[in-house]
């Protein structure tokens, strides 16, 4: 946690001047990693299907673990965030400073700022008019797929670490391993295609106590953007 981290604070400021270390954002990470069974198992927290519905409930669950937590206090979560990049595009869900200006790796990040932004998706898709079963990585007639979105610089064009959660509200964490990589392959078959098989999904850890799996993906994009890291985590919620 971010206790555990060399932080370096300048008193007497309304905003706090804040230098975190470069792996302050993967120590977030690991952060939500923990809460997110205890959000899920939390006995006041109201059975929900839809992703708009869980995400809020995720949303307000990291604040309250954040505010009472001894390393994150300066972090807030805020859901359809507007995109840096993208006008007309909201992110699902994103860490921002909260009573603090932080600086990580030289860069400034105020209360304005997200620190990563996250996608959350449901697995399976919604068998819904309109809907492509592949939406966690592509959607075949518009850009609102979840890998997608950040390949090609849709969402988080100004950021090389994003995120993604998955509800994974059935099957087995395996079997969503091996559909999401397949349809991966599958679109770098395709000859103009900016798909590779570069772009598939590789298990960090699982944890089938806690029903948490973590998975790392990284993706070539334009030249002008660089490449980005996606950390996925998914939590089993039936």
């Amino acid at each position: 946690m971010l206790a555990d981290l060399p932080i370096s604070v300048e008193a007497g400021r309304l905003e706090p001047e804040i230098q975190m270390p470069g792996t302050a954002r993967y120590a977030l990470l690991e952060f939500i990693v923990e809460e997110l069974p205890r959000w899920r198992d939390d006995p006041n927290r109201k059975p929900e299907i839809s992703e708009a519905c869980l995400t809020d409930q995720l949303c307000n669950h990291l604040n309250s673990a954040a505010r009472v937590s001894i390393g994150w206090s300066r972090i807030q979560f805020r859901t359809e965030v507007p995109d840096e990049a993208e006008a007309g595009r909201t992110i699902d869900l994103a860490a921002k400073p909260c009573g603090a200006i932080l600086f990580i790796e030289g860069r400034k990040h105020t209360k304005f700022d997200s620190l990563f932004p996250i996608e959350c998706k449901r697995l399976p898709t919604p068998q819904e008019r309109g809907r492509d079963e592949r939406e966690y990585v592509v959607t075949s007639s518009c850009t609102t797929g979840g890998i997608q979105r950040f390949k090609f610089g849709h969402h988080g064009a100004t950021h090389q670490l994003g995120a993604m959660i998955g509800y994974v509200q059935e099957m087995t964490f395996s079997h969503w391993l091996t559909k999401v990589n397949g349809w991966i392959q599958g679109l770098s078959t395709e000859g103009s295609s900016a798909w590779t098989d570069s772009d598939i999904l590789l298990l960090l850890k699982e944890d089938s106590s806690k029903g948490m799996c973590v998975l790392r993906s990284n993706h070539q994009r334009s030249a002008k953007l660089g490449r980005c890291e996606l950390r996925h985590l998914w939590i089993k919620m039936n």
